[in-house]
Parts: structure tokens; sequence; C-alpha cells
């Protein structure tokens, strides 16, 4: 009997001191077990103040609904110079093509007109608005239709085809407006929304994740091209030209411009302009009406393995100096042929693009300092920065030199014995042409000899000019092609 009362006693002492280890470990850290484990899970909604640390349950329609009341669609009317010339958006170099709405030509008798749609971001109260230079850059008449219904005529203030930025006015005040953000703080994997007009479909609003930055497509018809697009993957089609690529916050990082697609519509990938350039434009436009941008004075490329290879260098990035303007700002300044570009006031310029991004956010007269390599050592050389005139004076709208970039041609007198071999008294050689609005908007080819402006002789290239200051709405040049008999005319729009 004391036996099995000893094996009870035992038994219950036993599971005493189980129970009582088992509530011990459930009240230690290093237990094994827990009736409520602490996980790291966190919910998947949306929270401002981090919205680019978390996956965006409900940000899309935060954003959306700050943007949609600041985003404008516009109806662009503009004249084509040449009798049945019509705008071809298969002419624009495959796969890029802008996206510009719907065309539809008309005739009132002084030409034909066209009509295109894009889109626009109201950026103050008072009523100025953002957009593409190829949506309101050629435009006799501007149209704007805001988010909750209202129509206003709009002016033009001023474009840039450098960055294919342009800056329009309606008359009204208290606006909503968007608000900028950083463009350098955006980062690849980045959630964005773009918000547009594709189509004449208003107010419409998709979203993405930015695919890459500093992206150059070949695709801005100007001299000086400056491109270093935002590449998204969110879906924008015809129509959005000129909208607003934002930010979860619903800030501005960019004007939705381009399309990379072999049928002209959404195909995966669009290019904006960043806000930071944007913005420097803006200014521009407004204050002066004509962009004030400093230029280096040098031919550059960037540098790949290849061309490392080539050159024999230890880099396998950067920019490098091929050639440098006689007595230009580079030069003057210290810079080499040869040298390796790899920062502009500590920014990394990596590529030519990058470079003509950080250049180009500049005024002529401004300094700035470019980290070089230079035989393998680093050096600082601060260049002070002039306009495409080489000088340091600001650039006015309508001067001859501005008109003429804006043709994107050069000229030449033509010489007595050529004169009279074509039987003129003299006459202004198109000796080049490049991008710009000659290209664009005729279809004239080098050699033309231009001997009428306005009706009014020409007989050299300083007449050409003088001819060009303050010129206002369009000019017609009266010439001929070497060998022909036949006089040709030519019509282009000068803003």
């Amino acid at each position: 009997m004391k036996k099995y009362l000893y094996l009870l006693f035992v038994a219950i002492l036993g599971g005493a001191i189980a129970l009582g280890g088992a509530k011990l470990l459930e009240n230690t850290d290093n237990g094994r077990y827990d009736a409520n484990p602490v996980t790291t899970a966190k919910f998947t909604n949306y929270s401002p103040s981090s919205y680019d640390s978390a996956v965006p349950q409900d940000g899309f329609t935060v954003a959306a609904e700050k943007v949609l009341p600041t985003v404008v669609h516009i109806k662009a009317t503009a004249r084509v110079a040449n009798q049945g010339r019509q705008l071809d958006l298969q002419n624009i170099p495959a796969p890029f093509r802008d996206f510009f709405g719907p065309q539809m030509p008309q005739d009132d008798g002084q030409g034909q007109l066209q009509q295109g749609t894009g889109s626009g971001v109201i950026i103050s109260s008072d009523g100025y608005i953002v957009t593409n230079n190829h949506v309101a850059g050629e435009a006799v008449e501007l149209e704007v239709t805001l988010h909750d219904g209202r129509v206003y005529p709009a002016t033009v203030i001023g474009t840039d085809p450098s960055t294919d930025i342009a800056v329009i006015k309606i008359e009204d005040s208290g606006l909503p407006h968007i608000d900028f953000a950083n463009s350098d703080d955006v980062r690849v994997g980045e959630w964005v929304v773009a918000v547009g007009n594709p189509f004449n479909l208003a107010s419409t609003v998709t979203a993405g994740i930015v695919s890459a930055k500093g992206r150059s497509i070949n695709i801005l018809q100007d001299q000086a091209p400056i491109e270093s697009f935002i590449q998204t993957d969110a879906v924008v089609n015809p129509g959005n030209s000129g909208g607003a690529l934002v930010n979860l916050n619903g800030d501005l990082i960019g004007i939705n411009t381009a399309i990379a697609s072999p049928t002209g519509v959404y195909a995966g990938y669009a290019f904006a302009v960043p806000s930071n350039i944007a913005a420097k434009v803006i200014d521009d436009l407004k204050e002066y009406g004509v962009v004030q941008r400093g230029y280096i004075g040098a031919v550059i490329r960037g540098i790949d393995g290849n061309f490392a290879k080539e050159k024999g260098l230890d880099v396998n990035d950067g920019v490098y100096v091929q050639e440098l303007s006689e007595d230009g700002a580079a030069m003057n300044a210290g810079v080499k042929e040869g040298d390796i570009i790899v920062a502009v006031n500590d920014a990394d310029t990596k590529t030519s693009s990058a470079l003509l991004e950080m250049i180009g956010r500049h005024r002529p007269g401004e300094t700035v300092e470019l980290t070089v390599l230079r035989n393998g050592s680093e050096r600082k050389i601060d260049v002070t920065l002039r306009n495409r005139e080489g000088t340091t004076d600001v650039v006015k709208k309508g001067t001859p030199a501005q008109v003429l970039a804006a043709l994107g041609a050069s000229f030449e007198t033509l010489s007595k014995e050529d004169a009279k071999a074509e039987g003129l008294d003299g006459g202004v050689r198109v000796k080049a042409i490049g991008p710009g609005k000659l290209i664009q908007q005729t279809d004239i080819r080098e050699g033309f000899i231009i001997t009428k402006v306005d009706k009014k002789k020409v007989t050299t290239k300083e007449e050409l000019v003088k001819k060009l200051e303050n010129v206002e709405g369009g000019i017609l040049l009266e010439g001929k092609y070497p060998g022909s008999n036949r006089t040709e005319y030519y019509a282009l729009g000068i803003q």
C-alpha cells in the first residue's frame, strides 16, 4: 500500500513540475511556445509619409484625387504652311512616336488647318499651364478644358524645342495647381501615376513603375536637344502628351512626352521630361519668353566599354570631350580635349544625357564646377557658361540669332559668280539643314537660294538676318533651286 501511495505522489509531483516548467517557458523570451506570437508582418495599406516603402493599396487613389483637378485637356489648331502637306505620325523616326492626338484637317481658304489634342498641367493658381512644345508650339488657336468642364481660350507664353516644353496661359484665378517634386530623388522601381487625356478620354489615370532614368531616345527635333527622360511602364497613349507623371504623394516628377512603339500606341515604354528640367524652362519662359540655356562649348560623347577600349581609357562611363569650341567656355576654363567629365557640381554624369541635363539647368553667366579625369588624375574646373552665340548676355526673344537657331539651318551669301550663273543679283543659299522649324514645317532642301523674304529682296546673309529681327507670326521665303527657272515659295510660322 505504501508503495502505491509513493508512486502516486511521484506522479503528482512530476505533473506539477511539468506544468510549472511550461508556464515558466511561456513567459520567457527563449520559450518555444507563445499563445500570441509577434511577427514582422505589416498591413499593405498606403501611408503618405512612406509612400515609396510600402505596397500601395490605396496610394493610387490618393495621388489621383490630388492630381486630377490640375490636369487639363488641350485642343490645338495649327496651320499647315504648305498646301496639302499633312502632319503624319509615321514620319517620326520609328519606333518612337510623339503621342499627339487625332488630327482633323480643315480648310478655311487661307491654308489647311489641323487640330490635335493633348494634355497640360496647371502650375499656378493664376492660370499658367505646362505642356509639350509638340502639343502647343505651332498652334494658332488653343482651347483648354478643365477637369470640371470649364472651357477657356489660351495663349502661348513660350516654347522650348530643346526639351519639348511649352508654357501657355488661361485667364482666371484661384485654380487648383500641382506641386513639384525633386526629380533627382526619383528612384528606379518607384511607383508612379500618369494622368492625361488619351484618345480624347478626359481625366484618365494609369499607374506603373519607373523603369529607367536619364534615357535618351533621339526624338527631339532641335539642334541642341536635352534628352534625359524618366522611363516608365505606366500606360500612356496619343493625347497623353503634356500630362502629369506624379509620385504617390501626387507631386509632379515629369511631363509625359513620348512613347516607344512600333504601332503608335502604347507598347510598354513611355518617357517623361523630369520636373527639374521642366521647372527651369518654365521659369525662363515666364520671365524672358525664351529659355536662357548655358553651354560649355564642347563636342561630347558618352563612354561605353567599346569606346573605352578604342581610346585606351581606364573607365567605362563618363563623358568624353572630343572637341572644344575655339575661345569657348570650356576651353577658356582649361578643359582639354580627351578629358573625361564625371560630375557637375558633385552630381555624377555617367552619360552624355546626364551631363546635358545638368548643364541645361543653368543660365549663361552662371558658373559650374566640372570634375574631370585627365591622365588618370581627378581635378576640379570652374566653367562660366555662355549662350549659343558665345556670350553671357541674356538671350532676347525674336533676336536674329534666336530665330536662326529655331530655324535649324545655316546660310551663306551666294557668291557673285554663282549669282551670275543663276541670273540673279544675289541671294542667300541654304547651306545645311538640321532639326528645327524649316525641316518640321516645309520640305525645303539644302542648296535652295533665297531671293526674297516676305516679298522683300535679300542679296546677302546679313540682309536675311536683318529681315528676321523682331519677326512675328511667320515668314514667306521666295527663291529657286540651282539650275531651275521655277520660283518656289516656303511659308513657316515663327513664335
